[in-house]
């Protein structure tokens, strides 16, 4: 017997990918922590490099590489939440981030003010 869901099929594909992106942002992330954190991998004091030993530009190499995998991994998440499905109009709101509603004009008073 088929299964129907109350969500609309454009709804269900598009959140699969929306998981996707969010999966593959984890594992590029996960792979500078564990590369930078993980410290037998670079716990050692040759080759050295202009007189500094390896676990110093091992480091130290890491940190454009990290700035440039961060930033794939904000664009990623800025095309993943362009992917996500819009709210429906009777949607509570997201919560205290939610931008305030723009200010209303006041007619102008009898006194002049």
């Amino acid at each position: 017997m088929a299964q129907f869901s109350p969500e609309p099929a454009h709804a269900r594909s598009r959140r699969s990918q929306h998981r996707g992106v969010w999966a593959v942002i984890a594992v590029l992330l996960l792979a500078v922590l564990v590369a930078t954190l993980w410290v037998p991998l670079y716990n050692k004091t040759t080759p050295t490099w202009g007189g500094w030993p390896f676990f110093y530009w091992y480091q130290l190499l890491w940190v454009p590489i990290v700035a440039l995998v961060s930033w794939c991994a904000y664009l990623l998440s800025k095309l993943g939440q362009r992917g996500a499905p819009a709210a429906a109009p009777g949607d509570a709101p997201d919560g205290p981030g939610d931008a305030p509603p723009p200010p209303r004009r006041m007619p102008p008073t009898a006194g002049g003010d």
